[in-house]
């Protein structure tokens, strides 16, 4: 049995949660983050790791920092620069973070993962754009369009956002505790 298996607990019962994450290989599930710019500050960075690291308990989680686009280019072209760094990056379903996308309750985002899982899907990459967003292009491309709200958040936060939304999504699949 895996590490990951193991972290479930092997002296408890199964669940079906549990079996559906043994049945899909969910200990070879991938997860990218992938967002424009370097967090500066400790305390996000700090926040991130943390559930990064408790996140990898049931999947190989990355965050993947792109640079941002040169400030002396026009927005327009900082987005198709960055929006062609993501695109580049991106692996297996792609889900752009985008105002205009789907809300998703935790429980919906951690059903569009299992469902995904289910259909063969075995890696993910959520793609945080730069300050001026999106392309159409990667929007088009994207598998999904998935929205936090109307809201607009600071990049740095926001990492933190979909960093603990993912590792709770996880925690609802396998049925920890974590999610009440």
């Amino acid at each position: 049995a895996s590490q990951r298996r193991h972290a479930l607990g092997d002296n408890r019962s199964r669940s079906s949660c549990d079996d559906f994450l043994v049945r899909v290989g969910y200990d070879e599930m991938k997860i990218n983050i992938i967002a424009i710019g370097k967090i500066k500050e400790k305390y996000f960075s700090d926040a991130i790791a943390e559930y990064v690291k408790r996140a990898s308990r049931y999947a190989d989680v990355k965050v993947v920092e792109l640079a941002d686009a040169p400030p002396s280019k026009t927005p327009e072209e900082q987005r198709k620069i960055e929006s062609d760094l993501l695109i580049g990056k991106a692996k297996g379903f792609v889900v752009a973070m985008d105002m205009r996308g789907k809300e998703l309750s935790s429980e919906g985002l951690a059903e569009l993962i299992k469902s995904k899982c289910t259909l063969g899907e075995s890696e993910f990459s959520f793609l945080i754009g730069g300050s001026h967003g999106h392309t159409e292009e990667l929007r088009q491309r994207a598998g999904m369009l998935l929205s936090f709200g109307k809201n607009t958040f600071p990049h740095q936060l926001f990492r933190v956002m979909l960093s603990e939304q993912i590792y709770r999504a996880l925690c609802i699949n396998a049925g920890t505790p974590y999610h009440k």
